[in-house]
């Protein structure tokens, strides 16, 4: 199987810690502080490599958090290709509170990136081999809503199927650019999407069928949370629970899915066993705390539980 090639416009830093309590003007004292190479595309490779398959994560770094972003990757194991940047990369921090179980997330907006920047990205991404094709993340500043159109038509023409994880305009005009295989909207991004209240599962089905109709793609995955996730395909619709876990972090729980399906699909796995595996996935993840996302141990028990009880 060909490494599964992923992008990460806005890639991150992502350090997570503890404190007793997260209160205005003290001084917070933390402790247990790590630190992962982060961001929607990145998150995706590391849970595909984590579950024993090939990925290429492609990303734009600059200055010295950059740089870090290299050598956590490299220490990760992971095999990666950096696209230079002049914007500093982005560092996010989140914060476990103890005392109340509390979680707190602050996250940057990042640099801006210039044309030549993600015309580079494309380059890098044009010279790789792949079948599958990871656009993930959010978009930065300097880079319009149609900034992955030309890599949707770039897999379309050498065959490889396109998934896109993406919100707001950006979704939209991606969909707009040609055949997209998978996407992973919220609830609420779908929403945003259809422009629909969307209460109840029937009427997240039939958006989701609907945009599969409005649109070229082939498979509609829905994350609800706490509430498990949806998946409108080719064969209907597939509605499974989130299994029940003792939650530690929600942190790249939707990563952590989008991965673990992927992962499936490259494989050649049916398309209910793929979502049985990306939702063991996404609730392993909770198993960790901050950004470590998930383990391999776990996805493989709770998928084969999750199995064993469908």
């Amino acid at each position: 199987m060909k490494p599964v090639v992923t992008l990460t416009l806005n890639p991150c830093i992502d350090g997570a810690s503890e404190a007793a309590r997260v209160e205005p003007v003290h001084k917070v004292r933390t402790t247990n502080a790590r630190y992962y190479p982060g961001g929607g595309g990145v998150n995706v490779a590391r849970v595909l490599c984590e579950l024993g398959a090939a990925a290429v994560p492609v990303y734009l770094a600059g200055g010295a958090m950059g740089a870090l972003l290299d050598e956590l990757l490299e220490a990760s194991g992971i095999r990666a290709r950096r696209v230079e940047a002049a914007g500093p990369t982005r560092v996010s921090h989140t914060i476990f509170e103890t005392a109340t179980g509390l979680e707190y997330r602050f996250v940057p907006e990042g640099p801006e990136v210039t044309g030549a920047e993600m015309a580079a990205a494309v380059a890098c991404i044009e010279g790789l081999d792949f079948d599958w094709l990871v656009a993930s993340g959010s978009l930065p500043h300097g880079v319009g809503p149609q900034a992955y159109g030309p890599l949707v038509r770039l897999a379309a023409d050498r065959g490889a199927r396109f998934v896109l994880d993406t919100s707001g305009p950006a979704l939209r005009a991606t969909l707009s650019a040609g055949p997209v295989h998978l996407i992973k909207p919220s609830l609420g991004e779908l929403r945003v999407l259809t422009g629909l209240p969307l209460m109840g599962d029937a009427e997240i089905a039939a958006a989701a069928q609907t945009v599969r109709a409005t649109w070229d793609v082939v498979l509609v995955a829905v994350t609800l949370g706490p509430e498990g996730a949806l998946l409108a395909g080719p064969g209907g619709v597939l509605r499974r629970p989130a299994p029940v876990l003792p939650v530690r972090s929600a942190t790249g729980a939707g990563d952590s899915f989008l991965g673990g399906m992927v992962c499936a699909l490259a494989d050649g796995r049916g398309v209910e066993e793929a979502f049985t595996f990306g939702m063991a996935a996404g609730a392993a993840s909770v198993l960790t705390p901050g950004t470590e996302l998930c383990r391999r141990a776990d996805v493989l028990r709770i998928a084969a539980e999750m199995a064993g009880g469908s």
